[in-house]
């Protein structure tokens, strides 16, 4: 029987996961949202790897997948960790984003840190571009409510969300942009969510 691909392994690896995570599997909706593909190419992969007896697919419905054999062999699905998505952070003028869930990314765990919290957010706005953080990007985000200066944080002002560059200073706090289009955020009230992990973006 032929080996499988590095694509057909990240899918069974991603399935695998899955399961573990949830105790059932994955709809070809969410494979596909995972592989960035469309919900076709992710039922060809399933397919694969029903053929090549990796998988146990009934009815054709998603949710009768079943990994044949020992999960464990995909040791590479333990690797990974569920962040979940709760919401949009304006990168921009400060907006009020209501945390709402809206699914999960999947993340190597050599990106995050060991015993740390991280949750992730869509990013609305062009005030980060120096930094590197675009409109559309899923930020992960550590969970502190400390930040030294210079760090990229979620903060609270004013009830709205916003990510900026943190500073402290002797009579206030900063938040800077990395635009020249915008002006700093000075204010005395400011509650600190989490500081920049990693961003994420699809071409």
């Amino acid at each position: 029987m032929k080996e499988l691909t590095e694509r057909q392994q990240l899918v069974l690896n991603f399935i695998a996961h899955f399961i573990d995570e949830h105790n059932y599997p994955p709809t070809f909706r969410q494979i596909a949202d995972y592989l960035k593909v469309t919900v076709k190419a992710a039922y060809d992969h399933v397919t694969a790897l029903k053929k090549k007896q990796k998988l146990r697919l009934h009815d054709k419905s998603s949710r009768t997948m079943e990994i044949i054999g020992d999960a464990s062999c995909c040791d590479e699905q333990k690797s990974f960790v569920d962040i979940p998505i709760l919401g949009e952070v304006a990168a921009g003028p400060r907006i009020l984003s209501e945390e709402n869930y809206l699914g999960s990314i999947c993340i190597h765990r050599s990106m995050l840190k060991k015993q740390k919290r991280y949750f992730a957010l869509i990013v609305r706005g062009d005030s980060m571009t120096g930094a590197g953080v675009m409109d559309g990007d899923t930020v992960v985000i550590e969970k502190t409510e400390t930040a030294n200066n210079g760090d990229i944080v979620v903060a609270m002002v004013n009830d709205g969300y916003t990510l900026k560059r943190f500073f402290r200073r002797a009579k206030n706090i900063k938040l800077q942009s990395e635009n020249p289009a915008y002006y700093p955020v000075y204010c005395n009230d400011v509650r600190i969510i989490g500081h920049l992990a990693c961003v994420i973006r699809s071409y």
